[in-house]
């Protein structure tokens, strides 16, 4: 992979580095070494995996999830067949309030158990590395309880976890006709997050609908002030400038940007803000758009890729299958794939210096796969190619038996 510790923009995420009969030295969970095989035959090594005719990589790395929620709308998908509208489906108790009301109503120990489930699974598919946030209380308390589930998952999983408030997500019956109120609620809780170190970043939808471009400027900026750095559900069906916004306030990362417009792109491209596509989302909705991920790659943008991981609108926790649906939907290459969802991802969550790379110094996240090369993953859909995973060096994973 790249050797810096940013992000790789452009024309530069043709370029991967592969090392043929390559070789890891790993010590005390870290990397001590990478190479060839011939260059690392001096180590005397207490165990040896002969990774002969299979591809290894770093632990994959997901940018943007919805890991804590209460309940489940599978209910709804015969709705959606039958072409019932979202807002119909809202008005019966469905859509995004349907999952406020279950986690609001779930206690924090089945929110936790939940979420770890949906951890174990991410990890299997090579995930080591993740963002998870919140956003499905849209009150003090339930909000407060879905970043401590996080805070939890972080301090007794074996992913590392990176936790962001996303309480400004929708508007709550409680305050319909009232956005401004309700985003003065959910600031009012900014200085107690920070203070209780419950997340990293904060995040909003700005769409139409929910929050306008001023009102996310204006909920962000009070964030920064706070000491947040910020992200921004931008462009994901209307051309709104969400995307000119993220890149205004230096966010780390835009996600979505569906309908994101030239302006935008190249705006992103030139303040650095990394565009985080979710291909899933658009798949599973049945939009015929997608983000434009060629014109903001020749734009010069990093791009990353993320599964969306949600109840309502991307119900995957399967990065490999994003993997595809980047190659088939959004036109990427192999190469333009494995860096967003290595290093580029690990850069929009903040964690370009520690994740998302294979490098000396650095944690052994590590993965081997039942493939014999790169070009194999965004090939061959709708399986599990992971065969074994490790987690500062650790295995954490395995298929098993294909391991000597």
């Amino acid at each position: 992979m790249d050797r810096d510790d940013g992000p790789v923009k452009g024309k530069d995420m043709s370029q991967l580095d592969v090392i043929a009969d390559g070789a890891i030295a790993v010590k005390d969970g870290q990397v001590l070494a990478v190479g060839t095989t011939t260059d690392l035959n001096y180590f005397q090594a207490k165990k040896r995996i002969d990774c002969k005719g299979k591809l290894v990589t770093p632990g994959l790395v997901e940018p943007h999830t919805h890991l804590v929620f209460g309940g489940s709308r599978e209910h709804e998908m015969a709705l959606k067949q039958q072409g019932v509208p979202y807002l119909d489906i809202l008005k019966q108790g469905g859509g995004i309030l349907s999952t406020v009301k279950s986690t609001r109503e779930t206690s924090e120990q089945d929110l936790f158990k939940k979420a770890t489930f949906h951890l174990d699974r991410m990890m299997s598919y090579g995930i080591t590395t993740m963002e998870a946030k919140s956003g499905y209380g849209l009150d003090y308390e339930t909000e407060m309880k879905q970043m401590r589930v996080a805070n939890r998952l972080k301090a007794s999983h074996k992913m590392d976890m990176v936790s962001t408030f996303l309480g400004a997500h929708a508007i709550p019956e409680e305050y319909k006709g009232d956005p401004d109120g309700f985003l003065d609620e959910m600031a009012a809780m900014l200085p107690e997050i920070k203070e209780k170190q419950l997340a990293e970043y904060v995040d909003i939808f700005c769409e139409t609908g929910v929050f306008s471009v001023e009102q996310s400027r204006n909920f962000l900026e009070k964030a920064k002030a706070t000491g947040f750095n910020v992200k921004i559900h931008a462009d994901e069906i209307d051309p709104l400038g969400g995307a000119e916004l993220a890149a205004k306030l230096g966010a780390i990362s835009a996600d979505h940007l569906v309908g994101t417009s030239d302006k935008g792109m190249k705006m992103l491209a030139e303040n650095s803000v990394i565009a985080t596509l979710l291909p899933g989302t658009s798949f599973y909705l049945g939009k015929e758009n997608h983000a434009r991920a060629r014109d903001m790659i020749e734009a010069g943008t990093a791009v990353a890729l993320s599964t969306d991981f949600n109840p309502g609108s991307s119900v995957t926790e399967n990065l490999q299958f994003i993997m595809n649906l980047a190659a088939l939907n959004l036109k990427m290459t192999p190469e333009e794939i494995w860096h967003a969802v290595t290093v580029n991802a690990a850069n929009a969550i903040g964690r370009g210096d520690q994740a998302g790379k294979i490098a000396v110094g650095r944690n052994a996240d590590i993965v081997i796969w039942d493939a014999d090369n790169y070009l194999y993953i965004p090939y061959h859909y709708g399986v599990n190619h992971v065969n074994t995973v490790f987690k500062s060096g650790e295995k954490v994973f395995e298929r098993g038996g294909l391991i000597g």
